[in-house]
């Protein structure tokens, strides 16, 4: 059974907290967007937007950034639970490295247009892989409707790991990607756009 990671960047940044307390207790995570304006066209959240929701859920950062060794200590001061890099940013392995030398767990993500072979290296030294399902840079994308098979590909090579899902989540693709092997679904529009936000996270989790 997959948990969903509400992704914050899909909230109403003028009332995050309050809307991470109303997801937060029907989530397994909660999603946090990281872009440099370098990596990808966007400028999003810093370390302080991140210390602002510890406590609430457990917090999943995604760096999309080009040098994440240069951010790795600062979001886990910052209160992270895992963190994400990806497999063409600079230095992949030393930020590995340097988030589990900090007792936290590692992520890699890949963007659709890269071969899933880019996650080769890293199958047994961390402890998520993300196979994006949009290209990275923002919310409300069309779903990569190959990423189906990129999660079957993944689980059957690294059993053992957290498959995770960014991108174009919503309730009516939710069923097939749970059953495709996805342990954590990342969703923003589907959940902060809808009325209820709640019963949508319910939905995609698969609880209703």
């Amino acid at each position: 059974m997959a948990v969903v990671a509400p992704s914050m960047l899909g909230a109403d940044f003028g009332r995050l907290r309050e809307l991470a307390e109303l997801v937060a207790p029907h989530s397994g995570y909660l999603h946090m967007d990281v872009m440099d304006g370098h990596f990808v066209p966007n400028l999003t959240m810093g370390p302080d937007t991140v210390a602002a929701l510890r406590g609430v859920a457990p917090l999943d950062v995604h760096l999309m950034v080009t040098d994440p060794l240069d951010f790795v200590e600062a979001f886990a001061d910052a209160g992270a639970d895992i963190i994400t890099i990806h497999a063409e940013a600079n230095n992949a392995g030393a930020a590995i490295h340097a988030i589990h030398a900090r007792g936290l767990r590692a992520g890699v993500a890949i963007r659709p247009s890269t071969p899933l072979s880019a996650l080769d290296p890293w199958l047994e030294a961390a402890e998520l892989l993300l196979p994006m399902s949009v290209e990275p840079g923002y919310c409300g994308q069309v779903f990569d409707e190959g990423t189906y098979d990129r999660i079957r590909a993944l689980r059957k090579a690294a059993p053992d790991a957290l498959i995770e899902v960014d991108g174009g989540v919503t309730r009516e693709n939710a069923t097939a990607l749970r059953e495709a092997g996805a342990d954590i679904l990342v969703s923003g529009s589907a959940i902060f756009g809808a009325d209820d936000p709640v019963a949508a996270t319910r939905a995609i989790a698969g609880l209703e």
